[in-house]
């Protein structure tokens, strides 16, 4: 008879036994089922070593590297911001752009690919593979409001591209702009999971904005603020600086791991307002587009016919009533819209230049050919959002406010550089979508959504002259790239069920040329409409970009147009008298697709929705009427800064000066195109109000007394309470004494531009060129107190 404690040892060693001779099946199992990218992050390999009661019975097994599938290409998207389907020379456009050219005799171009008419929301839909209003972005961050689909805020059922190919073994990077972080989320307080780095991107070097000034940038390095390292004098262009970030981290990366492929998002703030670049960039086109937009549509036509960008038979279509004939101009007009655009195009070369040294570095790689470029040519469509005479400053126009052509014209020699805010007027941007109708902003019209694209991929694209002209969209694109990299996009992502991609993969163009493309698409921007189906598109035209102080309403009364895109390439022929019952069943379309992709509520509003209150930064107080600051409070953005517009405030600066020859910036809000700052100069108190480049300025008599000191700034408001934009009466005190009083006519009634809140200092572009910036403050800043009343 066998006790009981021998049985029990018996069992166990039969167990083991058992658990030896299994073991090793299991492990392959769980091996050959590693890496599971079904779900992200992807666990640790399997250990397949041996185990002891000592290292000495054991037999150690590092964990996998995690790596990309076999042969996964290096992947760059490079998104160019603003620019129409008839502007560059690849695509019949009288801007030459030769490094885009030489890319496209590389690769393939793309001539029915398309964007959302609008930047933030474009940029929404190509990260994550889903439409704009899917990922909360139906408009952009600035014009923010509390519904799920204007919010802005990425939901985590949307992970990015970034975030996809990060977590399969690829390195990440983020250049240029990003548009897809809420404002109020921009400052130190964060959060910053919707910024770049935590929307899976390892490492970003840009703008959170729609625009950034070129020669000032507001520029962060993941989610610290850093200064240009020269000042435009020295010979500073944003472009030039994250081109070299670019290039240099490219090239690190390849010399550490040269087998690890990486995700490159370059994303410049060109061609987007404002247009800056230097004299001898926009020489050349001097000249060059005296003949008038009527005349560069027919040339650019011309062209895409003669180069097969646009089929035979394809019309162009007429000018609308909102663009005058270039004949009826007089001098004047004519001189201030053609240098406008000869600076546009010379900031274009310059860009293409800039575009080319990183393809020139790509070719330098060790994997060049292995490297798959995606060159979307455009966000949306080319911007009228200079207004009908063009602008110095733009930031004026988006707050409703359009521009005298007098107060154009007297600042010409201005044009392009630091102090301006150039943008030209609504003419150019017709043009420049030829042979289109319409523009950015517009998405019903092929005009506000078609954009050019070129891929180049040496390894597996063979060039082929003729363009693709399957029907594309934004969201196809992470798709193609997952298709490319041989990754599934995954059911989870850190334990977030995903929303199921909007695209599908359009790899198979790339040696198919009769790939069809999508079979049915929606467009909505400011209750601009469309539906595409099988070469059907319905569009209602509701809002004019150049008019952001106009909200129509009446979406009932809209005029809904039908085109059949199979014959009507340019959309040049309404069908919609013709054939009733096929517009209504197109509209019937839209309906269903606008429910299910949380299109409603629309919203026309313009720089109605600029002023609307956002959400206060995360854990700020938002019933505190009070905001104290102290020394090294900067890059605050606007929506996370006091509200000090359409009302009464007061500003009170407690400070400590050891000499009367104390100078720099107490507080600096906005830059070139608004904004407020008080300062010293020479010790002397100085608060300016920057409405527009109006300066209501307010100096005192003398220096600040040496030692503790108060200086304070009593805004009066002179507006009834829903009221915006207007007057004030103004007070500049010292230790309670008033030194200097001043009013306003008018005030700033939106936003003050694309600059920066902050304490101490005048960071980015200066709101004034009464001092350089960041004009430190020389002296101790103790607090600044801002109430509101």
């Amino acid at each position: 008879m066998i006790s009981s404690s021998k049985q029990s040892g018996f069992l166990l060693h039969l167990l083991a036994l058992v658990l030896l001779a299994f073991a090793p099946n299991e492990l392959q199992a769980q091996n050959d089922n590693w890496p599971d990218r079904s779900r992200l992050p992807i666990e640790l390999s399997p250990f397949e070593g041996e185990l002891g009661n000592t290292y000495k019975q054991s037999q150690p097994d590092w964990p996998q590297p995690l790596k990309a599938p076999e042969d996964a290409p290096n992947v760059i998207v490079i998104l160019l911001d603003d620019v129409g389907f008839g502007q560059t020379s690849t695509f019949g456009g009288l801007i030459p752009t030769p490094n885009l050219d030489k890319l496209a005799s590389e690769g393939l171009k793309f001539n029915r690919f398309h964007t959302t008419a609008i930047c933030g929301p474009s940029r929404a839909a190509l990260l994550t593979g889903r439409n704009h209003h899917e990922c909360g972005n139906g408009f952009l961050m600035e014009w923010a409001t509390g519904y799920p689909n204007y919010s802005t805020m990425l939901p985590k059922t949307t992970a990015t591209i970034g975030e996809v190919l990060k977590g399969n073994g690829y390195n990440t990077w983020w250049y240029g702009k990003n548009h897809n972080t809420p404002d109020w989320e921009t400052t130190v307080a964060g959060p910053f999971d919707r910024w770049p780095t935590g929307m899976g991107f390892e490492y970003f070097y840009g703008f959170n904005a729609g625009e950034t000034h070129q020669y000032y940038p507001v520029i962060f390095e993941n989610t610290t603020p850093v200064e240009p390292d020269k000042t435009p004098e020295e010979g500073y262009h944003f472009m030039s600086d994250m081109t070299d970030k670019a290039i240099a981290r490219m090239k690190f990366s390849k010399s550490v791991a040269p087998e690890k492929p990486f995700f490159m998002y370059f994303a410049p703030g060109a061609m987007h307002a404002p247009h800056h670049v230097t004299a001898e960039w926009r020489e050349p086109f001097k000249g060059k587009f005296d003949m008038g937009w009527e005349k560069y549509r027919e040339l650019v036509y011309q062209n895409q016919l003669e180069m097969g960008i646009i089929p035979d038979g394809t019309e162009l279509t007429p000018r609308p009533d909102w663009v005058p004939a270039w004949d009826s101009l007089n001098d004047e007009q004519k001189k201030v819209y053609a240098a406008l655009f000869e600076n546009f195009a010379g900031y274009f070369a310059f860009t293409d230049h800039e575009v080319g040294r990183l393809l020139d570095a790509v070719k330098e790689l060790p994997d060049a050919k292995n490297t798959l470029v995606m060159y979307i040519v455009g966000d949306n469509g080319a911007s009228s959002e200079g207004g009908p005479d063009g602008t110095l400053n733009e930031i004026k126009n988006l707050n409703g406010l359009p521009t005298e052509l007098d107060d154009v014209l007297k600042n010409l020699d201005k044009l392009g550089g630091p102090e301006s805010e150039p943008h030209y007027p609504v003419g150019w941007a017709w043009a420049g979508n030829t042979p289109f109708q319409w523009v950015k902003q517009v998405a019903s019209h092929l005009g506000g959504t078609r954009n050019p694209m070129v891929v180049s991929w040496p390894a597996k694209i063979e060039h082929d002259s003729k363009p693709r002209d399957a029907f594309l969209h934004l969201v196809d694109v992470v798709p193609t790239i997952l298709d490319a990299a041989g990754v599934p996009m995954p059911e989870s992502v850190n334990g977030v069920d995903q929303k199921p991609l909007a695209g599908k993969s359009f790899l198979d163009s790339f040696n198919n040329p009769g790939f069809e493309g999508r079979r049915e698409q929606y467009f909505e921007v400011l209750s601009n409409r469309s539906i595409y189906e099988e070469g059907w598109k319905a569009n209602a035209q509701h809002t004019r970009p150049w008019r952001q102080d106009l909200a129509p309403g009446n979406w009932d009364k809209d005029q809904w147009e039908l085109y059949n895109l199979e014959k009507d390439f340019s959309e040049a022929n309404d069908l919609a008298s013709k054939m009733p019952e096929k517009l209504a069943e197109m509209k019937r379309k839209f309906d269903a697709a606008a429910e299910k992709h949380d299109v409603y509520p629309l919203d026309d509003r313009g720089a109605a929705r600029l002023a609307t209150p956002k959400p206060p930064v995360p854990g700020a107080d938002e019933d505190s009427s009070t905001y104290t600051y102290y020394p090294g409070a900067t890059r605050i953005a606007e929506p996370a800064a006091p509200p000090m517009k359409n009302r009464s405030w007061t500003l009170t600066a407690n400070i400590k000066t050891k000499e009367e020859s104390t100078e720099g910036v107490i507080m600096g809000f906005g830059g070139v195109a608004a904004g407020i700052t008080l300062y010293l100069e020479k010790g002397v108190p100085v608060f300016d109000y920057n409405f527009f480049e109006e300066h209501t300025v307010l100096k005192g008599q003398s220096p600040v007394p040496v030692g503790d000191a108060t200086i304070e700034v009593d805004f009066d408001y002179q507006g009834a309470e829903g009221e915006v934009g207007k007057g004030a009466k103004i007070a500049l005190k010292v230790n309670g004494e008033t030194v200097a009083m001043g009013k306003m006519e008018a005030t700033v009634a939106a936003r003050f531009g694309i600059d920066t809140f902050g304490i101490g200092e005048d960071s980015g572009q200066p709101v004034t060129d009464a001092y350089q910036a960041p004009f430190k403050f020389s002296a101790q800043i103790e607090t600044v107190v801002i109430e509101l009343e």
